[in-house]
């Protein structure tokens, strides 16, 4: 009989599979965040605006994206205006870190800089960190905003949160297998390691397969972004929008392939949040309709 190769499931990994080979003495129990952020943690924030895009999901309204980023970052933080709701989670004196997946778009990056900018972060402060170690100043930030699109990949299952930092680690491959179970290791890294202030995810118009290539068949305007501090249970939210949108399209469940053991191993080993769906409340606010979410 030949041998076959051995495909790590979900199932594996609550039979301890992945647990045993990554070591979850690796990192010793170990958090990233602070305990301000541990403390609301599971509070995920979604913000709608059926207008903030056009039917074909060409054309983005500035004016409205913003007023949906300074809402998410308010209801993040439970304050009443964007300047103090970013002066929550950043100081003037940091050098802030945006993140930015090649996906995003630029639309947002160009809100997120001002509304940092307004709430009293020198410009020259605010700098774009998307690349690898040597090039993307990241090394410099004290702070660092995550800035994903909202997509599946075939190799990693979702190609969002968790993935996002992959360029830090100057050896992305190394993250690709096993689901991306390995990809919260990227998180420990120096130049990362408890920078994280905020998760942002653009989900204004996502794709829900063949990722990370383009294909305009599961493109579709969700017309969103979505918020939060634990990366881990943005990212949950993101599997659930994404695994709806596929079981509408198909008429029957189709998860995720492979499985994005990436967040049960960022959550069971690498401790840096929640995975549970059942633990993470989640605030939608603005446009109901398919809102992919578990709330009534």
């Amino acid at each position: 009989m030949k041998n076959k190769k051995h495909l790590i499931t979900r199932r594996d990994f609550m039979r301890g599979t992945v647990g045993a080979v990554l070591g979850t003495s690796l990192l010793g129990g170990e958090r990233v965040f602070g305990a301000e952020n541990n403390a609301r943690s599971s509070l995920v924030t979604v913000v709608r605006n059926e207008k903030v895009m056009d039917a074909e999901g060409s054309t983005v309204d500035a004016k409205i994206l913003r007023e949906m980023l300074d809402q998410a970052v308010m209801l993040t933080t439970g304050k009443k205006n964007a300047k103090d709701a970013w002066l929550r989670l950043v100081k003037p004196k940091d050098t802030v870190g945006i993140v930015r997946n090649p996906t995003y778009h630029s639309e947002l990056y160009d809100a997120l800089e001002a509304s940092l900018v307004e709430a009293g972060i020198p410009k020259d402060n605010v700098i774009n960190a998307r690349g690898a170690p040597s090039f993307s100043g990241a090394d410099t930030c004290t702070a660092l905003i995550s800035l994903p699109a909202l997509k599946v990949h075939v190799v990693t299952g979702i190609g969002t949160v968790m993935k996002n930092y992959i360029m830090y680690s100057n050896a992305p491959s190394k993250y690709h297998g096993e689901g991306g179970a390995k990809l919260g290791q990227i998180w420990y890294l120096p130049i990362v390691k408890g920078k994280t202030k905020l998760v942002l995810v653009d989900a204004l118009h996502p794709l829900c397969d063949k990722g990370p290539q383009v294909d305009p068949r599961y493109k579709w305007t969700y017309n969103g972004l979505i918020a939060g501090t634990d990366p881990v249970a943005v990212e949950t939210v993101c599997v659930r929008i994404l695994e709806e949108k596929r079981r509408l399209l198909r008429g029957e469940p189709w998860p995720l392939s492979p499985p994005p053991l990436c967040l049960e191993a960022a959550d069971r080993v690498y401790h840096l949040g929640t995975s549970n769906l059942n633990k993470i409340k989640i605030n939608l606010i603005g446009w109901e309709k398919c809102h992919l979410l578990p709330i009534s």
